[in-house]
């Protein structure tokens, strides 16, 4: 059953590891701490525990995404509005 899991773990790990080309700490940043979590739970083979981390790095995608829309909103936001 973990095996099935194997292909939601790799797009998740593609997913996110695009979504961090942008991070405001740096790509390098976002793929060194990325790696290692994935690295930290490489053991598991339980898929209920499984699933719940897969939940969670679809919440991070999700944070991520906000993150960066917030920041685009910021920039659109100053370029066309006076602080008066």
């Amino acid at each position: 059953m973990a095996n099935s899991l194997r292909g939601e773990v790799l797009n998740l790990y593609k997913n996110l590891l695009f979504l961090g080309r942008e991070y405001p700490q740096g790509a390098d940043y976002f793929r060194s701490r990325l790696k290692a979590a994935f690295l930290k739970n490489k053991d598991e083979k339980d898929p209920e525990k499984i699933k719940q981390l897969i939940a969670r790095g679809e919440f991070v995608i999700k944070e991520l995404e906000a993150l960066y829309f917030l920041r685009k909103y910021r920039a659109m936001k100053q370029r066309y509005y006076s602080d008066d």
